[in-house]
């Protein structure tokens, strides 16, 4: 069995849209994490572990990474014990596509887990909490950092905010705002729900679209497929893309000052499409 889904291997981290998160206690999973659709996968050895198993967890995550396996890794936040214990023993080992800093609130928390990691090892910063999201910008900005996801459920504890997308909308939209301005790809939404349904997912999927964001946390391998197809262009947008690059390649003429803004968006899409394998499907 292959230890990686060839499409999700040669896809850039920069479009991926689906990122499984995979209990770091669990090793029998990581091998159908990493044949899954997922675009890209997570060893999580912070959240869904307890405090007397966080040497196991990593244990099982350095011996997968070091064995043919490939993925990203969530470290402990940089405030707690594990964090130092955990990048040290991910450093220099092969399979490690980068790291997922939990409850990142400054700048120089990015900075620091870069500067413990192999060189050039991306981080991706979690932001979780009411002062991560009013860093958010600065943290966009820090040397180290690869893209900005949103932890929404530790978010809500920490605010006391509800589940509504208008509740989440400020924080949603930092996170994009703070994306562009640190020229950063799209950020990651939170995840839907444990024990989503198809339905969920999918409407979840549009207000992480409708927001601005191009990727998102999954906590469910069977809610894979919905997240890669609710983040990825949509049938309608790939056939207007098709018919508006067909007719300019044929030596169709500008009509109107939206034409060059148009081929640009079309070829977006024609670059997105082919980066997911949809183009020519």
């Amino acid at each position: 069995m292959p230890f990686r889904n060839l499409r999700a291997a040669s896809l850039p981290a920069k479009l991926s849209r689906s990122w499984l998160l995979v209990n770091a206690l669990k090793p029998e999973l990581f091998g159908p994490a990493l044949t899954s659709e997922a675009d890209s996968v997570v060893f999580d050895m912070e959240a869904p572990i307890p405090q007397d198993k966080k040497q196991e967890a990593r244990d099982n995550v350095v011996n997968a990474l070091s064995s043919g396996m490939t993925g990203w890794v969530r470290v402990n936040p940089p405030t707690s014990e594990h964090w130092a214990d955990d990048l040290a023993a991910l450093n220099k080992v092969p399979g490690v596509r980068g790291v997922m800093l939990a409850e990142t609130e400054k700048p120089e928390q990015v900075t620091y887990t870069a500067m413990r990691l192999a060189a050039g090892t991306p981080v991706l910063a979690l932001i979780e909490s009411a002062e991560g999201i009013e860093n958010a910008t600065a943290i966009a900005s820090a040397p180290g950092t690869f893209r900005l996801a949103f932890g929404i459920n530790d978010f809500r504890k920490d605010t006391g905010v509800g589940d509504d997308p208008m509740a989440l909308a400020y924080a949603r939209g930092r996170l994009v705002v703070a994306s562009r301005v640190g020229r950063l790809p799209g950020a990651i939404d939170g995840p839907s729900a444990a024990g989503a349904t198809s339905e969920d997912v999918n409407r979840d999927c549009r207000v992480t679209a409708t927001m601005g964001m191009t990727g998102k946390l999954v906590l469910d391998m069977g809610s894979v497929d919905e997240v890669n197809r609710g983040l990825s262009p949509s049938t309608d947008e790939m056939s207007w893309a098709h018919e508006l690059l067909d007719a300019h390649e044929h030596g169709a003429a500008m009509t109107d000052g939206s034409y060059l803004p148009r081929l640009k968006r079309a070829q977006k899409i024609a670059d997105l499409a082919e980066s997911y394998g949809l183009w020519n499907a």
